[in-house]
């Protein structure tokens, strides 16, 4: 009874004796004789160090987006370049004519088009090869990698030229092709049929490095033990694969379909490098569309306005992809 009242009034921290061992820190603070910073120094500093940042967040990212968002509500133009306080406020005006424009609807249309075909194809491609390269090939493992990676850090022209070359009508590697077997070629950037379908192929053999990254990476972190309980189970490979591996890749999934969503949705190089947007605007995005009306024809407030209906798509088609897949990834 004594040892267990003895035990109860020992105090709950012991003071730090001479052989006490003590971090590398608090000897120094003893050393010093000084006390901790207060939280406020703390905090002071921490703003102190984020001021580089935070000027060039403002200046670069913040004041712009908050004077488009102003300047959609205006006729700014390019007599207003000069002149900015001259500027009327039209209110929603720029918004209503933009769904009465032919041109940003069919731009609407083409964007919509390079998304609901690109981005299955590039995921449904992305896994495909992940799959090949973590689990069928086993030589040149690396270079297969590097390789399909590769066009993700090109840049857009050494991209553009490649695909010239490839696309072109009279003296391309598809024309050469069609010419062996006596058929004549047709012109993909040319044609209204063709050109789309032509620049989500570029797209999707541009970008399909990044989802392959991606899907390796949720792949390999996969636990093994449970691949090897399923084939002690009897599962097939293509069991494996839709029962085990798939459901524990909808996290990569979500984000990779996320990513690439946002991306189509703002193509711009593509069109912008192989064929401005035509023929006939058959390749015509709402960002070619709205560089355009803002740089070509100084149009600010349409093209801004352009802009925040993009940013709406964008987040409603964002929201929409999180609320159904992320359901599943729990």
């Amino acid at each position: 009874m004594s040892t267990t009242t003895g035990k109860a009034a020992q105090p709950a921290k012991l003071q730090a004796g001479p052989g006490t061992s003590q971090s590398p820190a608090a000897r120094a603070q003893e050393r010093r004789g000084g006390k901790r910073p207060s939280m406020g120094v703390q905090n002071a500093a921490g703003w102190l160090f984020s001021t580089p940042f935070l000027v060039l967040f403002t200046v670069f990212m913040a004041f712009p987006i908050l004077a488009t968002l102003l300047m959609s509500f205006t006729d700014f133009g390019l007599r207003n370049v000069t002149h900015p306080l001259d500027v009327n406020f039209i209110g929603f005006e720029n918004y209503v004519n933009l769904f009465g424009d032919e041109k940003f609807l069919k731009s609407l249309f083409n964007t919509a088009y390079f998304v609901v075909i690109g981005v299955p194809l590039t995921i449904f491609l992305g896994l495909v090869v992940a799959v090949l390269l973590n689990n069928g090939i086993d030589r040149a493992r690396t270079f297969f990698r590097v390789g399909f990676y590769a066009p993700v850090v090109t840049t857009i022209v050494a991209v553009a030229v490649v695909w010239r070359f490839v696309l072109d009508p009279s003296d391309g590697l598809i024309a050469g092709l069609f010419n062996e077997v006596g058929l004549t070629p047709p012109d993909f950037l040319g044609s209204e049929t063709l050109a789309m379908p032509s620049m989500i192929a570029m797209a999707v053999w541009r970008n399909l490095g990044t989802v392959m990254v991606l899907f390796i990476a949720g792949l390999q972190a996969i636990p093994t033990e449970v691949r090897e309980a399923a084939k002690l189970d009897g599962a097939g490979v293509w069991h494996e694969f839709r029962r085990i591996t798939v459901p524990l890749l909808r996290p990569t999934l979500l984000y990779a379909t996320v990513i690439t969503t946002i991306g189509y949705l703002n193509v711009f190089e593509e069109p912008f490098v192989m064929t401005q947007g035509g023929p006939s605007d058959s390749t015509l995005t709402v960002s070619l569309n709205m560089y355009r009306e803002g740089f070509n024809f100084f149009h600010m407030g349409y093209a801004s306005a352009m802009a925040y209906v993009l940013f709406v798509v964008i987040m409603g088609i964002t929201v929409l992809q999180l609320r159904l897949l992320k359901d599943n990834t729990k």
